[in-house]
């Protein structure tokens, strides 16, 4: 398929011409450049139901998802929003393989578009995409990983509005909550605004799924918060005039 930069251009550029004849919503069958890709994506699908290993299927997606890139690059730039099973399943199979940046951009399309899975996925886009990066963050937390917590800060923003169950949306806040703790201890705790930030997302979580495990990361949080907080002043008087030690004057006579 795509495996010269003469093929690798004529696949981007065909796929935008054929995606921006599609109105809204349309379906993209029919388009060569798109059953092109589909008989790739069958194909792909039915060496994927030999693996069974998790993360052999995921290294498989990233060996494969190249073979896609140009064809998403050219659906996105026409932007027309027709309904393609090509572009979806690159969405979930980006997330699969790691690649979230990626997958985010993808999903910034499709929300935007209001596109939907394909019919094997009973969860909506937007839960999917918030449930997906916020298990692999939380993930990443649980065993000493890395991950960009930007990359939380974009799905939240970007399935904001998305309808999905309390305990899906939880996670993100959880997620959220739990990177800033971990970046820091009752030796050098968290500054005051991160605090805040942290405790809210936290209290966040546990309101939306009291049984989220957020506790114990919301009482280090709100301990942090308390010592960052200056205490209140209280040398002024009520109307807010520092008190004086100075003792009033003597009232004159008559």
């Amino acid at each position: 398929m795509a495996d010269s930069p003469a093929k690798r251009h004529f696949a981007r550029v065909m796929a935008e011409k054929e995606a921006a004849k599609k109105a809204p919503g349309a379906l993209m069958e029919g388009a060569g450049i798109y059953e092109q890709h589909m008989m790739l994506l069958q194909e792909h699908t039915a060496r994927l139901k030999n693996i069974q290993s998790g993360e052999g299927k995921a290294a498989f997606k990233r060996e494969v998802l190249p073979q896609y890139r140009d064809y998403l690059a050219g659906v996105m730039s026409a932007d027309t929003g027709a309904v393609d099973t090509v572009v979806s399943t690159s969405m979930v199979w980006l997330i699969d393989a790691g690649y979230y940046g990626d997958a985010l951009d993808v999903a910034a399309y499709m929300l935007r578009h209001k596109l939907p899975l394909p019919d094997r996925f009973s969860r909506t886009t937007g839960c999917v995409v918030a449930e997906e990066i916020a298990e692999a963050a939380l993930l990443a937390q649980q065993t000493g990983g890395e991950f960009d917590t930007s990359l939380l800060a974009r799905a939240a923003e970007l399935t904001a509005g998305e309808d999905m169950p309390d305990e899906v949306r939880a996670k993100l806040y959880l997620a959220a909550g739990r990177a800033v703790v971990r970046t820091a201890s009752d030796d050098a705790p968290l500054p005051a605004d991160l605090a805040e930030k942290c405790v809210a997302d936290l209290r966040r979580a546990i309101e939306l799924h009291p049984n989220c495990g957020g506790k114990k990361d919301l009482e280090r949080a709100e301990r942090w918060l308390k010592k960052a907080t200056p205490p209140a002043n209280d040398s002024t008087d009520q109307g807010g005039t520092p008190a004086s030690n100075t003792p009033p004057a003597d009232k004159a006579d008559g």
